[in-house]
């Protein structure tokens, strides 16, 4: 403690009851003394010193002024580390949007406070819950229509091509806006309501992760990276989920059917998680499996992994990155994602104006003519 820490925050060694700064400006090192004590080093300097004043007070004097530094950079840090990790609720609403950006403070005096800027809780994760995090079956929701058709006595039921565009939406806006079976809202909410009760007796309640990705949940939580977990499913549908694979209190932030009005290709349930979550668009980055997903994030101006879970690796070529897997990425290329200093999250490129021609550069009238009197 006396022959490390006094160089290290002092900046030069103590001599005569003051810093030593002709060693310093003259960039002079120190004596070489290895292996020598602190208390050594006084006892050579001792001449200098009142023979009256015992050596224990000047090493009293130098060791509170090192607690008393320390102290201060502490309780700097403490107040600072504070302040920034507030969780919000998913229902609490900010009242300042777009928020201010984590990652543009400028320099920081204070080590440690640099020291948690250049962590990686500026930025934010938007997961979807199928096919992203836990194993999506595609089939088991399309027997769910057919079975839902069946029960209204919808002849001929649904094709397959509009069971895939119906793939993301809303119960709701699937009923109304694609199938055509009906724009009354109690009819709506009953027939929703219906459908997720057949799929959830054809889930049969088993609910298993997709490889890799309970180990990259965990590792954003080691580096404390805020998450949000969206779904178009409804909450005691998702609650009972998330409850029977124990991953209770690890989002932030949980977006359900209720929460928005649409679903994807809609970038409103993105928008509303990032602004849950405390950040800019710009500095989210939402994980899918489907088109709709990357158009939905870009719309949004964030930033899409696509996870090819169901689709191939090329069939997901619009997103920003694609994986097989959640664990073939790495904290390096979400920040390497989020950085706003890239072209695509510069200005709008400027719209073309048309250009208005003056009467005296008109050519001569075509020779094709209107009859007035026809009229």
């Amino acid at each position: 403690m006396e022959s490390i820490a006094m160089k290290p925050l002092l900046g030069q060694w103590p001599i005569h009851g003051s810093y030593s700064s002709n060693d310093v400006l003259s960039k002079r090192k120190p004596p070489n003394l290895p292996g020598m004590a602190f208390t050594e080093l006084l006892c050579q300097n001792q001449r200098s010193f009142d023979a009256s004043v015992p050596r224990l007070c000047f090493k009293q004097s130098i060791m509170s002024l090192i607690k008393s530094q320390a102290m201060e950079l502490t309780k700097e840090a403490h107040s600072f580390m504070g302040k920034e990790r507030t969780i919000r609720s998913f229902t609490d609403r900010i009242d300042t949007w777009p928020p201010k950006n984590k990652a543009d403070n400028p320099s920081l005096n204070n080590p440690l406070l640099r020291q948690e800027r250049m962590g990686c809780n500026w930025l934010g994760a938007i997961f979807e819950w199928e096919g992203v995090l836990i194993e999506d079956n595609s089939d088991l929701d399309k027997q769910a229509w057919l079975a839902l058709s069946d029960e209204e006595g919808r002849k001929p039921p649904p094709p397959a091509f509009m069971l895939s565009r119906i793939e993301g939406m809303k119960n709701e806006q699937a009923i109304s806006e694609v199938l055509c079976w009906s724009r009354d809202s109690s009819q709506l909410k009953r027939m929703a309501f219906r459908k997720e009760e057949i799929l959830i007796s054809l889930e049969s309640g088993i609910y298993r992760f997709c490889s890799g990705s309970l180990e990259f949940v965990k590792v954003l939580m080691h580096y404390n990276i805020p998450m949000a977990l969206v779904s178009t499913r409804p909450r005691k549908s998702l609650e009972k989920a998330i409850q029977a694979v124990r991953v209770e209190g690890i989002f932030n932030v949980i977006l359900t059917a209720e929460d928005v009005y649409r679903g994807k290709p809609d970038p409103e349930m993105f928008v509303y998680a990032a602004e849950l979550l405390g950040f800019i668009p710009e500095r989210c980055i939402v994980f899918g499996n489907s088109n709709r997903t990357v158009e939905a994030a870009h719309d949004a101006r964030m930033k899409c992994v696509g996870v090819a879970s169901k689709h191939r690796v090329y069939e997901l070529g619009a997103a920003d990155l694609v994986v097989r897997r959640l664990d073939e990425i790495s904290v390096v290329d979400l920040k390497n994602l989020s950085d706003i200093e890239l072209r695509e999250f510069g200005p709008g490129e400027a719209e073309l104006e048309m250009e208005v021609e003056d009467e005296d550069d008109r050519g001569p009238p075509s020779s094709v003519g209107v009859d007035d009197g026809f009229w």
